[in-house]
């Protein structure tokens, strides 16, 4: 059943048609889908699995830095933190260079786990692509990048001009 209200001009608005409310389900969706396989087979959370993710490239990073990257508040960021050096997948020191800071770290069990969680987040990204024909799967990548381009235009104040999608 579609939720439709009306609106000042007196047109329907239909909350499952509504670009915003779509997306927020989709990503709920498949975040669902991620905590359950990751808890099943690493036992973690997706903010746990955010942090791995984000450190693992580089093996440290700010808990400031994982926050930027992956949209994450500074809390949540610091309560996954906090539970992965419990488990023993990160280690968390000063910063060096600021004393008030901390650095994130991958340790030598992290590493492994997140070797193991990146093909796990291949085989369900390519799991997803299924759900799409190949010019719809070809098409969302360039579109999301785009709109989220825009987005951080829009948050910044700025008008973006309206990007092309091939």
């Amino acid at each position: 059943m579609k939720s439709r209200s009306s609106t000042e001009n007196g047109a329907a608005f239909v909350l499952e048609e509504f670009l915003p409310y779509e997306l927020s389900v989709a990503a709920n969706r498949i975040s669902r889908l991620f905590s359950r396989r990751y808890s099943e087979a690493f036992g973690l959370t997706i903010a746990q699995w955010r942090v791995l993710a984000v450190i693992g490239p580089e093996g440290a990073r700010s808990p400031g830095a994982v926050a930027e990257a992956s949209e994450m508040d500074k809390v949540k960021v610091s309560r996954a933190a906090g539970s992965l050096a419990a488990m023993g997948l990160i280690s968390q020191t000063p910063d060096p260079a600021d004393g008030r800071a901390r650095v994130l770290r991958l340790t030598a069990r992290g590493r492994e786990v997140h070797a193991g969680i990146v093909p796990l987040a291949r085989a369900l990204e390519a799991q997803l692509a299924t759900g799409l024909t190949d010019a719809e799967w070809a098409a969302l990548r360039p579109a999301l990048r785009a709109l989220n381009r825009h987005t951080a235009d829009l948050a910044r104040g700025e008008p973006a001009a309206p990007a092309s999608v091939p």
